[in-house]
């Protein structure tokens, strides 16, 4: 066997596990295994996740094969599984921040969305509408929604400016969260910091009144949302100068006009306003991705969702792997000069662009 084969052959047997653990992953037997925390039989697993014992068992020996779970016997010659500490600590939602299981879902419902349509945006260059993506975009909300209720408070915004707009969101300014999804991080920015004013920006209809439906069940009176195109604020003079401060949460890569939209960012901030740009830690080169530990993944994920998504009304198509040079380049573009690129101890995988218009900034 060559060694081209052998890949080919781990290639095989890998993606083969991936949509195994997905399945695992979604129906938390992983989760189980943890709490059980010693070797069980089929029908004990069976019984515990209320799962069918023969595709169960069929799973499992997937599971084994693929080195996930060990097997042992009984001297009846009963078979058991277990699921190893090492394992379940990477695996389980238990893992929190350091839980790979939940990332397994990403290619299978990908492939469920949208194959055939990248398949034919493949050879005739044409985008895949949002549209194509409800189960994949509600995943990918569930995923940011956690991430940000456990470390925007109180992890991201006392890192920026160096731990000086804490004060400043305190004492009341307005802020803006542009692709803001489903509200959450203005909804919780709003209970936070009730002095403030939280505006949410997003071209999803659907989304922005589910966030307004939250801000009203919570009695967020300084939560506003509105269903706007980014790319289009820096046209409309009612929007000019209206925030202290923006935030867009890997937004940027996926606009079918990125630089229009980050000129309306621009065109958003008062004198010495702040935007914070968190995006994916990449370069712009793919010479430079060769040993990224998740180049082919995120690679993967930007051809089966962001390029197509960015390609739609005639648009760039950044990609996710848009990478530090080219965001600094549309950062440019767009009118910021005053531009850091910071690495987040919190989050290995994504950078923060934190750009500040010249001059003072007025208070709200």
């Amino acid at each position: 066997m060559t060694q081209f084969t052998r890949k080919m052959t781990e290639i095989l047997n890998h993606g083969a596990l991936n949509l195994a653990l997905a399945l695992g992953y979604k129906n938390r037997i992983f989760d189980i295994l943890e709490e059980l925390n010693r070797p069980a039989a089929l029908s004990e697993i069976a019984s515990a996740t209320g799962l069918n014992q023969r595709y169960l068992q069929e799973w499992l020996g997937i599971m084994v094969s693929g080195e996930i779970l060990e097997l042992s016997h009984a001297e009846n010659g009963l078979e058991y599984y277990f699921l190893p500490p090492e394992h379940a600590a990477v695996l389980t939602r238990r893992a929190g921040s350091r839980n790979m299981g939940v990332y397994t879902q990403e290619i299978p419902l990908l492939t469920s969305c949208a194959m055939e349509a990248v398949e034919s945006g493949m050879q005739t260059g044409a985008g895949v509408p949002f549209s194509n993506y409800p189960d994949f975009q509600n995943f990918m909300a569930e995923l940011s929604d956690a991430k940000l209720e456990k470390e925007l408070i109180d992890t991201f915004l006392p890192a920026v400016d160096q731990g000086r707009l804490i004060p400043r969101l305190e004492q009341g300014i307005r802020v803006c969260d542009l692709g803001c999804g489903h509200g959450v991080a203005v909804n919780l920015l709003a209970e936070a910091f009730p002095k403030s004013r939280f505006t949410g920006i997003d071209n999803h209809g659907q989304a922005i009144a589910e966030a307004r439906e939250a801000a009203r069940t919570r009695g967020l009176a300084n939560a506003d949302f509105r269903t706007l195109d980014a790319a289009a604020l820096s046209s409309d003079p009612a929007w000019a100068g209206c925030f202290e401060y923006v935030l867009a949460f890997d937004a940027i890569h996926d606009q079918s006009h990125p630089l229009e939209a980050l000129k309306g960012v621009k065109s958003l901030l008062v004198a010495g306003g702040l935007f914070s740009m968190v995006d994916i830690k990449a370069g712009s080169r793919l010479a430079d991705n060769l040993d990224h530990p998740l180049g082919p993944f995120l690679y993967t994920v930007s051809l089966m969702h962001c390029l197509p998504v960015g390609l739609n009304d005639e648009g760039t198509g950044l990609g996710m792997m848009w990478g530090r040079e080219k965001a600094e380049e549309l950062l440019v573009l767009a009118g910021f000069d005053d531009i850091s690129v910071l690495e987040m101890e919190h989050d290995a995988f994504n950078l923060h662009y934190l750009c500040r218009v010249p001059g003072s900034a007025s208070r709200s």
